[in-house]
């Protein structure tokens, strides 16, 4: 009797002790928690809550989880043992106000209050290309490899350039750097929603590797039409499937 008693006691102790992972969901009253960011600052391991506020994250006894959002105060849990034995827990989260007090500014005396403000302030007409109305205002900026792709394929009945240009493979060469600048902009803007710290604790992706891992994911075409979605919590799915092959693929794990 004492034996499985101690047999039991010293599984529970093993339960409590080892890592493990913990199940739960963020919320707050106005309901949009998606993509909030849950962080293990003990181990350094990471992840994001869906768009209904769930999430997984490991942990032991006396770890600290970190919930964090631009929209909602930090907030800190403790691992406790109630909370290690549980199968499920939430978070609520505070919304973040930040006011300020009432001030003058000098020297336009200016209280905040726009009604009374707008008589008092004078400001010079702000000079663009889209106040003065130039042709060119709204005209996005072309890159050089599409300047020259445009030089070698133009004014073909006045020049022999843009068929040497064909001949010689130059003009297919120009199409593709173009195409590769056009899913490199794309890329380079998926990476700046995510922060490195949390590709390196989440996927696991070292820094240093980063930069080749998105270019793994930019090669499929799948992942180019997942990010003309805007959906930024697909693209970190898929991210993350992908990280599994990539790591396995580069001996990383």
């Amino acid at each position: 009797m004492v034996v499985m008693l101690m047999a039991g006691i010293s599984v529970r102790a093993q339960n409590v002790f080892s890592e493990k992972i913990l199940d739960g969901r963020v919320y707050s009253n106005d309901g949009d928690v998606a993509a909030t960011h849950v962080m293990n600052t003990t181990s350094k391991k990471a992840t994001i809550a869906d768009a209904n506020g769930y999430f997984s994250i490991s942990a032991k006894l006396n770890d600290t989880l970190v919930f964090s959002a631009v929209q909602y105060k930090r907030k800190e849990v403790l691992v406790t043992l109630s909370l290690m034995e549980s199968k499920f827990f939430t978070v609520p989260l505070e919304e973040s106000v930040t006011e300020l007090d009432e001030v003058v500014v000098m020297p336009y005396n200016l209280t905040g209050d726009m009604s009374r403000d707008a008589d008092r302030l004078f400001t010079e007409r702000v000079v663009t290309s889209s106040t003065l109305a130039l042709p060119n205002a709204y005209v996005k900026p072309v890159t050089k490899a599409e300047r020259e792709l445009f030089a070698a394929t133009s004014n073909p009945f006045m020049s022999f350039d843009p068929l040497i240009n064909a001949i010689t493979g130059r003009t297919k060469r120009l199409k593709s750097l173009v195409k590769v600048e056009k899913s490199y902009a794309r890329t380079m803007r998926v990476r700046e929603f995510y922060l490195d710290s949390l590709i390196t604790a989440d996927l696991r992706i070292p820094q240093e590797k980063i930069a080749d891992f998105m270019y793994y994911c930019e090669v499929d075409p799948s992942f180019q039409a997942l990010v003309d979605t805007h959906d930024r919590l697909k693209i970190w799915e898929y991210m993350t499937k992908r990280s599994t092959l990539y790591r396995r693929n580069n001996s990383l794990d």
